[in-house]
């Protein structure tokens, strides 16, 4: 039972992937997350005070699911089908990562000095969170869709402004990890 702690083959998953698209495709669904925040504003009340967030949120009740299902997914994924958490990473970049503070580099996926509860303690990890969050909602909105909707669902469905904005998805991760994060940490 060994196969069932390992990560699913490519030629696994990618059909699988393949599947669901196809399924949207013939209901006429996009697939995305980010249009999730939309619909659970507009649930709120947010529609009370902006026009962005009037429409039919009911009409995407399909995708509150998809949210649900990736959440559930997550969590029976950590919990239940994990049993090493350590990421195998290079071992000069696990001495880089030291260096720069994150001493659980290559122990787990998620580094504690990022998202441990003390984050929301230390003012300069307050400030990341609340910059990047920024950042990331202000890009998915600009960009029409978050990485899943483009890179998934976006490119499936041949559409070029997907091309493109995963095309930057890909520039901003390079320019974040060679050029910003070395001068953060």
């Amino acid at each position: 039972m060994n196969w069932i702690y390992e990560p699913w083959p490519w030629y696994v998953s990618g059909p699988l992937i393949t599947l669901v698209m196809f399924m949207l495709l013939m209901i006429g669904k996009k697939l995305g997350m980010s249009s999730n925040l939309r619909t659970m504003c507009t649930i709120c009340g947010a529609g009370k005070t902006t026009d962005f967030f009037r429409f039919d949120w009911k009409s995407q009740r399909w995708n509150l699911v998809v949210v649900l299902g990736v959440v559930l997914g997550g969590f029976i994924a950590e919990n239940y089908l994990s049993k090493d958490i350590a990421v195998n990473l290079n071992p000069e970049t696990v001495n880089d990562l030291h260096t720069k503070g994150f001493t659980s580099a290559g122990d787990a996926y998620m580094p504690e000095m990022l998202f441990s509860e003390d984050v929301f303690t230390n003012p300069k990890g307050l400030i990341f969170l609340i910059v990047g969050g920024l950042l990331v909602g202000f890009g998915a909105r600009y960009a029409g869709g978050c990485t899943s909707g483009h890179a998934i669902s976006g490119l499936s469905n041949l559409q070029l402004p997907s091309l493109f904005a995963v095309v930057g998805f890909f520039i901003g991760g390079l320019a974040m990890v060679h050029l910003i994060f070395p001068l953060i940490f």
